[in-house]
């Protein structure tokens, strides 16, 4: 002590810095992969036997996990920022709809998860691959443009590529060919990873996101994959290739049956898609042995995750998302890492805006300070009891459409987009929905409402019919519809706790009748208003 009191101040820190780093560096790290349009609800995860192995054995699978909105720039948006869609006012996948917009750059990046991570936590961050779908574009600032909270950013110009696509590298563009040996991105995604691993400081805690091209079109394997899963087709459950009857008019507009045409290409892409996934699994591999050989994998928390699922064939539309139902909104989530014990599995109703408040939980971080809307997965990853949750969350969607018709299918006119040749569209200006999804000890439900001419209700029992071919709306009790009704109207306005309120069936939720589901004209003009 004498000792110390005699040092001069500049000798002292000098002296203390390492103590300080060594306690910062048992701060647990965590990595984030985040896979592009990968279905749980089809056989996603089928192919990815090494990180089944890796993670989901050695930790938690969250077998009710959903995205509020099934499009990957508002879904990104949410897993980013921890919001809700109408609250980070990312509403599609174009500058418009505020995808990596200059609003978006200057409203919400200074404040999503990384930032705070960064900024507040002191861990060194690395950014490898898919950011959001119009990232790079011009208008925005280009690829010139590094989001705050990154120490290390190399992400992908626009949209999912596997070959011919630019990275900014820190603000500067490199350019990629199409030599698979140096050019294929899932690879170069898991290089990149290993060099931050190898090179990283070893004083601080690290948060690494590696978002990866696959499954997402173009559907490109790498060619040592190209030969795998030549037996497999598309699922044909109790949903494919039927007719979407008492469904919103888009889904209704479906040929049924799909030509042959349709089903050969379907099936050829979800072959393509498993084959891509082989290459994400090849990553896992990897970055988890590096982890290893460091003696930093005990300490790491490695999450799993899609922006949202896809479907093939169901209710006859081809291929795409962007719909409410399960095989779109459920992704997979698979948690390894300290105090998660091995082979377990989580019913509770988990979503991705979960994710940020969940890391920063990890950190230390006080969640108080932070304007989210989700809640922190860290009480059930460390298997606590008698954790109060919720039983209800919020999905919600802005439809796309051509101001004129869709080239592929003029004679539709206006309004509609994503048309296949056969004039089958997945999406139009007022496939515009919100829906309350709801699983608690009684109900498995979905209570949607469409902002259309009709007001359009959908209801599913998914105890019943977890394909979600029946809907109930008009046969449901009048007073659970007056209550899905009013409680979509309150999370359609949450904000931080107030988006973690009761749900319908739990013992807290209050009712106000004076609010009924007759009054729809005011309930549809003020979700148009939210999205503008």
């Amino acid at each position: 002590a004498a000792l110390l009191r005699a040092l001069p101040l500049a000798a002292l820190l000098l002296l203390l810095s390492p103590v300080r780093a060594a306690r910062q560096a048992r701060r647990p790290n965590v990595v984030l992969i985040l896979t592009d349009d990968q279905d749980v609800c089809l056989g996603g995860m089928t192919p990815l036997e090494k990180t089944n192995a890796l993670i989901a054995q050695m930790g938690i699978t969250f077998v009710n996990a959903y995205v509020p909105s099934a499009l990957c720039c508002p879904s990104r948006a949410s897993i980013l920022t921890g919001k809700y869609p109408h609250n980070h006012h990312v509403v599609n996948n174009t500058l418009e709809g505020n995808c990596s917009s200059k609003l978006w750059q200057k409203i919400q990046e200074p404040y999503t998860f990384p930032a705070l991570l960064k900024a507040m936590c002191g861990y060194q961050t690395f950014f490898a691959g898919k950011y959001l779908n119009e990232y790079g574009a011009e208008d925005a600032g280009g690829v010139g443009h590094v989001p705050p909270g990154w120490s290390f950013w190399y992400a992908l110009e626009k949209n999912s590529k596997y070959y011919n696509y630019t990275l900014s590298v820190n603000g500067k563009a490199r350019r990629h060919g199409e030599n698979y040996s140096v050019d294929y991105l899932t690879d170069v995604l898991a290089n990149m990873s290993l060099d931050f691993l190898e090179y990283k400081s070893n004083f601080e805690p690290f948060f690494m996101m590696i978002a990866t091209p696959a499954p997402h079109s173009p559907w490109t394997p790498a060619p040592q994959y190209t030969k795998s899963f030549q037996n497999v087709s598309a699922p044909r459950n109790s949903n494919f290739n039927i007719h979407g009857k008492n469904k919103h008019w888009l889904i209704r507009q479906a040929k049924t049956p799909m030509t042959n045409s349709s089903i050969q290409f379907l099936d050829d892409a979800y072959r393509k898609r498993w084959q891509t996934l082989l290459s994400v699994d090849d990553l896992i591999e990897k970055l988890v042995k590096k982890l290893e050989v460091n003696g930093e994998l005990d300490n790491t928390y490695i999450f799993y995750t899609s922006d949202n699922g896809f479907h093939t064939g169901q209710f006859s539309l081809p291929i795409d998302k962007r719909q409410l139902y399960e095989f779109d909104i459920k992704v997979p989530l698979l948690v390894r890492g300290p105090g998660i014990k091995p082979n377990q599995t989580n019913k509770m109703l988990v979503a991705n805006i979960d994710l940020g408040p969940t890391i920063l939980d990890i950190a230390g971080y006080d969640l108080n300070k932070t304007q989210m809307d989700g809640m922190s997965l860290l009480p059930l990853l460390r298997g606590e009891k008698n954790v109060t949750w919720r039983s209800d969350f919020l999905v919600e969607y802005q439809g796309e459409g051509y101001n004129g018709s869709d080239p592929t299918c003029p004679g539709l006119g206006p309004g509609v987009t994503h048309c296949f040749p056969d004039c089958v569209c997945e999406d139009s200006y007022n496939n515009t929905y919100a829906c309350v999804r709801t699983l608690s000890a009684s109900w498995d439900l979905q209570y949607c409402e469409f902002d259309d001419r009709e007001v359009f209700v959908e209801v599913y029992n998914l105890t019943a019919d977890p394909h979600q071919i029946n809907n109930i709306a008009k046969t449901i009790d009048q007073e659970i519809l007056e209550k899905m009704n009013y409680r979509l109207m309150m999370l359609q306005s949450c904000s931080g706790a107030t988006c973690r309120t009761p749900g319908v069936f739990d013992p807290g939720y209050r009712f106000d009748p004076r609010l009924m589901f007759s009054n729809h004209g005011l309930r549809a003009r003020r979700f148009s208003a939210q999205f503008l």
